[in-house]
């Protein structure tokens, strides 16, 4: 399981997990679909609890849920220092994110200014983000 990939799937969704009760789910639901829903929330009552021991991690996950996404990385580091020092929840974890991944089929999210999602994958394309241009190929 890549951590960076785990920070940027959880980062848009931050906001909703961070608030606890029904508006929430309903909040996921319509960002991610309810079946992709109920995955990310197991995931996260798996994850979040360890998250809010750690100050530094919880301090990240309000940041990033706010919209600071320079916060993105520092979460991301605290991610994987709680997860390198569990194994057995790192796995369980990785096998929750993956579930979760499936359930909400393929999406792909850009975060950040001018940035670039792509499903599958980009040939003989040119992106256009603003600040220049760039030809795959």
């Amino acid at each position: 399981m890549d951590i960076a990939v785990l920070t940027s799937f959880l980062a848009p969704l931050l906001p909703a997990l961070l608030r606890p009760g029904q508006q929430a789910l309903e909040t996921l639901s319509g960002q991610i679909g309810a079946a992709a829903a109920e995955k990310v929330r197991a995931l996260w009552a798996r994850l979040g609890p360890k998250v809010a021991e750690r100050p530094g991690a919880e301090e990240a996950a309000v940041k990033v849920a706010a919209g600071e996404e320079r916060w993105t990385g520092t979460l991301a580091l605290h991610l994987e220092e709680l997860l390198d020092a569990d194994p057995a929840l790192k796995a369980e974890v990785a096998a929750l994110f993956a579930d979760a991944v499936a359930a909400a089929g393929t999406t792909v999210i850009a975060q950040g200014d001018r940035s670039v999602a792509v499903g599958k994958s980009v040939t003989n394309s040119t992106i256009i983000t603003g600040d220049g241009t760039v030809t795959g190929g």
